[in-house]
């Protein structure tokens, strides 16, 4: 049997240096679906057949391989309106696992616990678990955090919720700006000397930062947006990583949903999803970008596939160490995501495909103000670290 790849993720992929008003810390209190999931033993079963269609990869040079596509997991408890049944979303991640899909990556719940649960440990022999730190909370802010001993307790009190000994790759969700991206990494080279993790990774991380913290310690993963209309990773991270030999990561592959419907994924927005607030969504907008979603949704009718499968399928084309991890609720969009494994794109494909998502083509940020990417990333020199 093979070995799934499950990411217990302490934070969403949209970290928010300042909570905007319209969400609240409160509505980020769900039960960690992960965590329940491990006791249910259906996930033990043999998969060797259901694996046979999701090939694997090398993710980064360091030892980890993964299959080539993951789970995003955000939208089952958070950010994407109220939480989904968790019969529901517990059914959909077994699903999942039972496919070879690896990387399943899940929003835990802020309340913290020290229960071991035995029955994850007949899991865990079948997983290998990724798993995030990189912000402290209190009642109604967070704060982003890269001190040492804030990566030791936060490494400690996820293998304690997971009641694990090892955390198999364990991400720098987001870079704090305060701290020397090397004193950082040094915390997280001694949990790797301790045998408390096995691989390293960062999040929405420039390429300067990527090389100064790959320096310290061998970096396995990156995690980054990027999509047909998230595309200026291209111009430094992507080359960066490629040299140093670090597997990449993408989330959002999807356009948070409008490569899946374009601009019918706003007709039903409930209360509390974030992409009413997201500038690439608003009506001034919209209207612009959904000329893309409709090149896109004529050419997958060409190719006899779904737009979302096209669009997935060119961030397969961008090459085998890219495993991006499109997000769902419904195990019938998790199969139509594996579907987009099958979708061969020929270079003038992939040329069409890139000329009509080209820079012009989209209208609005990926994310409004006060919430942190890569490009506010950058760290103070070592030399001006004082313990």
């Amino acid at each position: 049997m093979g070995r799934s790849n499950v990411e217990c993720s302490v934070l969403t992929s949209a970290t928010f240096r300042q909570w905007p008003s319209r969400l609240t810390i409160k509505k980020l209190r769900r039960s960690n679906l992960l965590d329940i999931a491990f006791k249910n033993q259906s996930v033990t079963e043999d998969r060797s057949t259901k694996m046979a269609g999701v090939r694997r990869v090398k993710l980064g040079s360091q030892g980890l391989e993964v299959s080539a596509q993951g789970l995003g997991c955000m939208g089952m408890s958070a950010f994407y309106g109220a939480p989904k049944p968790e019969p529901d979303m517990i059914k959909l991640i077994h699903h999942a696992i039972n496919a070879g899909i690896t990387l399943p990556r899940h929003l835990r719940h802020l309340r913290t616990t020290n229960q071991r649960d035995p029955y994850r440990q007949g899991v865990r022999e079948k997983v290998d678990l990724a798993t995030k730190f990189g912000v402290k909370y209190d009642s109604e802010a967070m704060e982003v955090s890269g001190d040492p001993a804030y990566v030791k307790y936060a490494c400690e009190a996820s293998l304690n919720r997971l009641g694990v000994d090892c955390i198999d790759l364990y991400y720098v969700h987001r870079i704090d700006n305060r701290v020397p991206i090397e004193i950082t990494m040094g915390a997280m080279k001694e949990l790797v000397e301790e045998g408390k993790i096995k691989y390293v990774g960062l999040s929405e991380a420039s390429a300067s930062t990527i090389r100064r913290a790959n320096a310290v310690h061998p970096i396995t993963a990156v995690q980054l947006e990027w999509s047909l209309w998230s595309r200026d990773v291209e111009e430094e991270i992507v080359p960066t990583c490629r040299e140093l030999g670090i597997g990449i990561v993408t989330y959002s592959p999807l356009g948070r949903g409008f490569f899946s419907s374009g601009p019918k994924v706003l007709e039903n927005l409930e209360d509390g999803d974030f992409r009413k607030y997201l500038p690439r969504f608003q009506a001034e907008n919209i209207e612009h970008n959904t000329i893309m979603f409709k090149k896109v949704s004529d050419m997958a009718a060409k190719k006899g596939c779904t737009p979302s499968q096209l669009s997935l399928a060119w961030v397969h084309h961008q090459g085998n160490d890219v495993v991006p991890i499109p997000g769902t609720t419904k195990i019938e969009n998790l199969e139509q995501n594996i579907g987009a494994l099958s979708v061969k794109l020929t270079p003038e494909d992939m040329a069409e495909l890139e000329a009509i998502a080209s820079a012009d083509s989209v209208k609005g940020g990926r994310y409004g103000d006060g919430i942190s990417t890569f490009k506010d990333t950058e760290t103070p020199p070592l030399s001006s670290w004082k313990a």
